[in-house]
């Protein structure tokens, strides 16, 4: 996939927190971040680290080092940077997710709040408490703001097996909006049962997923505030990357092949690879949120 080289980038809807000061304790809300736990207790069971590596394309940031938003605008103007700068990539998927989601509401007489998403490395503190980068990336409701540190994804790829690129960045990126769209229209005050196959904080995972989806379908026709949309073009390896993504951090997945190899599926509260690809799909092949309904249906897959 490639950018429009002269759409312009809003890095308003980023702050950058690199090399701030964060918290020992993950206390987060919805999104990857139960799947970042697994991974931070699982590579503590393996004997490793949970810390990421370095060289992900992303910005690298030392303990003493601060990158600053300031430095994100300056960096990331256009759709030609986003080509060539990984940091101004996930600008620029923001960016898209955020004009879908306003034209969405738009047409169904709502008006879209648009959420904040804070680059990390190391540790962040938020309304939902402190969080360390081993949660991975997640949405805090109480802020209604997104939490990321980028070098997930090379965690995605050397500790996961899976095949990255930078449509898998734009999956989390808008599955984590998902969490978004749910605040906003109260969907995650319906979680009550926390684990479990058909528990509800699965139907919001396969839902965030779906939405992720739906953004996908509408990707190369989305107008930014220049006009202009900022992804010309998407390729069926594009969604079989974001697909396999999806597939390892099934819960199924995971415990099998991180955890021991026991499936306990009263512990599932993100769904089964095959689930999440599944509903990935039918927001993509839809272009349709509100297919997306999986709070009403017997049928997960």
């Amino acid at each position: 996939m490639q950018f429009n080289e002269n759409a312009e980038l809003d890095t308003s809807q980023v702050s950058d927190l690199r090399g701030g000061v964060g918290g020992r304790v993950a206390l987060g809300g919805g999104g990857l971040g139960i799947v970042g736990l697994i991974i931070y207790f699982v590579l503590s069971q393996l004997g490793g680290s949970a810390q990421l590596p370095a060289g992900s394309g992303f910005e690298d940031v030392g303990r003493d080092q601060q990158v600053g938003s300031e430095a994100i605008r300056e960096k990331c103007r256009t759709g030609a940077d986003a080509n060539r700068n990984a940091d101004c990539r996930a600008v620029a998927f923001i960016n898209s997710i955020q004009s879908y989601w306003t034209d969405q509401f738009s047409r169904s007489g709502r008006t879209y709040r648009q959420a904040q998403t804070n680059f990390f490395s190391g540790g962040v503190q938020t309304r939902c408490g402190n969080a360390t980068s081993a949660v991975g990336p997640f949405y805090c409701p109480a802020d209604a703001q997104v939490y990321i540190d980028l070098n997930f994804f090379r965690e995605l790829q050397q500790k996961f097996g899976a095949t990255g690129g930078p449509f898998v960045e734009a999956y989390v990126l808008a599955h984590e909006y998902g969490h978004h769209i749910q605040n906003l229209l109260g969907t995650s005050d319906r979680v009550r049962s926390r684990s479990g196959p058909k528990s509800d904080a699965v139907r919001l995972e396969l839902q965030a997923d779906c939405y992720a989806g739906a953004w996908a379908n509408h990707a190369t026709t989305i107008p930014t505030a220049s006009g202009k949309p900022l992804i010309t073009g998407v390729t069926q390896d594009d969604i079989a990357a974001a697909l396999d993504a999806a597939a390892r951090i099934g819960d199924d997945f995971i415990q099998r092949e991180l955890g021991g190899g026991r499936v306990d599926t009263t512990q599932f509260t993100h769904g089964t690879s095959a689930q999440r690809q599944k509903w990935y799909t039918l927001g993509f092949d839809t272009g349709d949120p509100t297919r997306c309904n999986t709070f009403d249906t017997d049928n997960l897959g």
